[in-house]
């Protein structure tokens, strides 16, 4: 009886395990700061490269040598490698498994479409098997997140709720909107991480550099699509709230507001003092074949059953990202004048 105490009490201490796909992303790094700071241990799969593209985590990565403080640890694998996820998963043995890994710009994904399928849809499906068999296997219990996309919803009419039918526009979106019974949510996060050929962040980075004086024009497509931003940070916490619930289940996340492409110019250059107008023109190349014109999500199940809520607002977040860009064009500014960068690079 002492025994059996003891080995309960042991694993009621022990530590939980966290695999996250995707860990060098925007979500995932938010992902990881927060589980990190709820205790886990966090493993990530990362793709190999000639170059190194952990910028997003590196200020959070210690060396594996320094065993006792080093809680989060990096692997290679890819989603379109289902023997390296089925290894790693028997080899972690995580508790959670958050699949935040996709090729997730639409543009690029009308470019590169059996490659987007591959990595996001049949990616997804292989590692949800390896996490079958490794429990059928091993008689444990893992919990699995499936990220979504508010690009699922295409050109349904706002708002979208859970039970709002799909009707994707582009390559990405048909290839998230691929259900193998998983549990699901939908979200729009930007943030100071977010990729740099993202229209807000394209937004704010182009913003940073034209007020130092290292760019004149941003060129844009379509100003008056409209989505649902939130900042990831807050997104990353309802992950986490979901997969604490006894049941698992389907949930929209966002801000329940929807801004303009322009609105997001107006406040962002606002803020600087600057009249977007003076700037940004309108490129062609940059129109999808297919428009998604208004996204803007239901959140209420999230909220009456997770008890989430988002704590940034739009023009928060707006002022966040200007912010840290503003920074980098500072000091970008410095590696120009001091004639280690070719200001001419942008237009």
């Amino acid at each position: 009886m002492a025994s059996e105490n003891n080995e309960a009490r042991s694993e009621e201490m022990r530590r939980k395990i966290a695999l996250v796909t995707g860990i060098t992303g925007q979500d995932g790094s938010y992902l990881t700061e927060f589980l990190l700071e709820k205790g886990y241990e966090v493993h990530g799969l990362i793709r190999r490269s000639s170059n190194f593209n952990t910028q997003r985590i590196n200020h959070i990565y210690i060396d594996p040598h320094n065993a006792d403080k080093a809680l989060m640890k990096l692997h290679y694998a890819d989603l379109s490698d289902a023997s390296s996820l089925r290894r790693w998963i028997d080899v972690i043995k995580p508790d959670e498994v958050y699949n935040l890994a996709a090729q997730s710009h639409v543009a690029v994904s009308f470019e590169i479409p059996d490659y987007t399928a591959d990595v996001v849809a049949t990616g997804a499906l292989r590692l949800l098997e390896a996490v079958r068999s490794h429990t059928v296997d091993s008689g444990r219990t893992v919990k699995y997140y499936q990220a979504g996309s508010s690009e699922m919803f295409g050109a349904t009419p706002p708002p979208q709720a859970e039970t709002t039918p799909f009707h994707p526009r582009s390559p990405y979106a048909a290839s998230k909107s691929l259900r193998i019974g998983t549990p699901l949510t939908t979200a729009r996060p930007t943030s100071p991480r977010r990729g740099e050929n993202f229209v807000t962040r394209k937004i704010t980075r182009a913003l940073g550099r034209i007020k130092v004086g290292l760019q004149r024009k941003l060129f844009l497509g379509n100003l008056q699509a409209s989505r649902d931003w939130g900042f990831a940070g807050d997104y990353v916490e309802a992950m986490w709230m979901m997969l604490q619930q006894d049941k698992a289940d389907d949930y929209v996340v966002a801000t329940e507001e929807s801004h303009t492409v322009e609105e997001f110019l107006e406040v962002s250059f606002g803020y600087l003092g600057l009249n977007w107008k003076d700037h940004v023109e309108i490129d062609k190349r940059y129109f999808r074949p297919s428009e998604v014109d208004n996204l803007k999500g239901d959140a209420s199940k999230a909220k009456e059953v997770l008890g989430w809520k988002p704590k940034v607002g739009f023009e928060k977040l707006v002022k966040m990202m200007v912010d840290e860009d503003l920074a980098l064009a500072k000091r970008e500014k410095v590696l120009v004048d001091a004639g280690y960068m070719d200001a001419q690079q942008q237009p």
